[in-house]
């Protein structure tokens, strides 16, 4: 995972498959239900990838209630959802660097009790937390998804107990980049 001078050492990158679209969801609500006060998860991917799927599927974990339609926050830039611990879902495909990001204030959710979910985080480098777990996804051209998941310390041992239990959704692991 190349992302230039906003490189962390997070240890291994893991390889996740996932089918189809009930494995995407499967796999975000554990995301979900993983989830901790403070923590931040970056959804990098195309146009399509699946990255706001990914974020309702992490909503239902975080027992969003279904009163609360999760959508992509493209031109908002930010949703809040309550939750077993608030949701702030963020979308920086329209803002153009680090920035407008502070200059929005944006960075100040990335310390408050709640899961902060951003999507094309790229336009963060720099002021993004090193806790955060990156995600990057893949389509290949189906309804199955590639994920690539470069794994802090604090992530690393939630998402090993979560594949012991779910060992079929482990592709592969590599040392990190």
């Amino acid at each position: 995972m190349d992302k230039g001078d906003d490189v962390i050492d997070m240890g291994r990158q893991i390889s996740i498959y996932l089918k189809d679209l009930d494995e995407t969801r499967f796999f975000g609500c554990e995301l979900g239900k993983l989830a901790l006060p403070g923590d931040v998860i970056c959804l990098n991917g195309d146009l399509g990838a699946g990255k706001t799927t990914l974020t309702q599927a992490i909503a239902q974990g975080l027992q969003v209630p279904d009163s609360e339609y999760v959508t992509s926050p493209s031109f908002a830039v930010l949703h809040q959802y309550p939750g077993r611990i608030p949701l702030y879902h963020m979308d920086f495909y329209r803002l153009h660097d680090a920035s407008e990001i502070l200059d929005l204030g944006l960075d100040e959710y990335f310390s408050l009790p709640g899961l902060t979910v951003i999507e094309w985080p790229t336009r963060a480098a720099g002021i993004l937390p090193d806790h955060r777990l990156e995600l990057t996804l893949e389509n290949p051209g189906d309804d199955s998804r590639i994920i690539r998941c470069a794994c802090p310390p604090g992530w690393k041992a939630r998402l090993a107990a979560l594949f012991s239990q779910f060992p079929g959704l482990l592709l592969e692991s590599t040392p990190g980049r």
